[in-house]
């Protein structure tokens, strides 16, 4: 009896053990991830507070004013902004599409793989670096600055987003839905058209709402391409603002009205990619649930 109760006696303060341990990681994971959204909410805070005071619907519509003249609006920044993301998106979006069902598809190809290296050295070029290379190969011999070429430079770093993307998520389609429509008869373009692609829509999408996320902050390679506009500019070969642009000008101008209308812009854009970011998050989620 009393070597059982021994064991007994050990089994318990291992048991205790074992929950306190559990206790204590458990505690250290929550601590740990609300760490995590400290900065993000001290930054959302810090924005809203700065631009809250000029945020409208006459802010979101108007024009700049000039130097030294109070009031004004981010309307051609919004405009701009709208137009790169479209034109990067009308370039990269079919490419990365297609070139993810081919990695995929021909994944032990030569050629999958050195286009999985080239994507991955893409991916980690510095965003000023392809400023500079597509202000080398567009604006100089256009000679000018131009929406088309702040699009192109933004549809390159969407790019690798997209076709990764693409890519992991028509890996995920299950074979015997091909294998169906092959033994129906179905040529390779449609069961990749018909098949593959809707049902691999979702994840489709939710990638190409993360490059657009992603782009929509971009300032660096706008300094080289797009440049920037005061005035509202719908011609893809003439110069157009977009927010990053207006941000940097306004924040390291000499105008105090500049400055609080660079605060506005922020929470603009900051808000932007917020909500794409939630989009991302439903649309995934609803994926998920599906499968």
């Amino acid at each position: 009896m009393s070597h059982e109760n021994g064991l007994s006696g050990h089994w318990q303060k291992n048991f205790r053990i074992r929950k306190i341990k559990d206790a204590v990681f458990t505690f250290l994971v929550w601590l740990l991830s609300l760490a995590t959204m400290i900065p993000l909410f001290l930054i959302l805070g810090y924005i809203l507070k700065g631009g809250s005071s000029v945020l409208s619907i006459k802010f979101l519509t108007s024009l700049p004013k000039p130097p030294g003249e109070p009031g004004g609006g981010i309307a051609n920044a919004l405009v701009g902004t709208v137009l790169l993301v479209l034109i990067a998106s009308l370039i990269a979006v079919p490419i990365g599409i297609w070139a993810g069902v081919f990695l995929a598809e021909r994944k032990e190809s030569p050629t999958a793989r050195f286009a999985t290296l080239v994507l991955d050295v893409l991916q980690s070029t510095p965003s000023i670096v392809i400023g500079i290379i597509v202000y080398l190969w567009i604006v100089v011999p256009m000679k000018g600055f131009s929406a088309l070429s702040g699009g192109i430079a933004l549809a390159i770093m969407m790019l690798p987003v997209i076709t990764k993307t693409t890519e992991e998520t028509v890996k995920m389609v299950p074979d015997h839905l091909k294998e169906a429509a092959y033994a129906l008869g179905a040529s390779y373009s449609t069961v990749i058209t018909k098949v593959v692609l809707p049902a691999s829509r979702k994840g489709i999408i939710s990638g190409i709402l993360v490059s657009v996320a992603r782009i929509a902050g971009e300032t660096a390679p706008l300094l080289f391409t797009a440049f920037g506009n005061p005035f509202l500019n719908l011609n893809i070969f003439k110069p157009v603002d977009a927010l990053p642009l207006l941000i940097f000008n306004y924040a390291t101008s000499p105008y105090e009205d500049w400055h609080m209308i660079a605060w506005g812009a922020s929470a603009v854009l900051v808000i932007m990619i917020l909500l794409l970011n939630i989009v991302v998050k439903l649309v995934a989620s609803r994926s998920s649930m599906e499968t």
